[in-house]
């Protein structure tokens, strides 16, 4: 994977976390469930995850694990 960087950002409004692991075009998307999408280059790759309704899901993620 080329130009590997590791960003975070989350849009408060939208309540979106994103991670970006590279700057590579997407070539394609993949939801690996209704919250979570991956994002590909074209060698399929991930260069990106798009965590949408956020905040609920890192909280309940929490809460499983004690």
């Amino acid at each position: 994977m080329r130009n590997s960087v590791f960003r975070m950002k989350y849009f408060e409004q939208e309540d979106i976390l994103y991670l970006t692991i590279s700057d590579e075009p997407e070539a394609n998307s993949v939801e690996i469930n209704p919250n979570i999408t991956v994002e590909l280059n074209n060698s399929r790759e991930l260069i990106g995850i798009e965590i949408t309704n956020a905040s609920a899901l890192i909280r309940d993620s929490i809460l499983e694990s004690t």
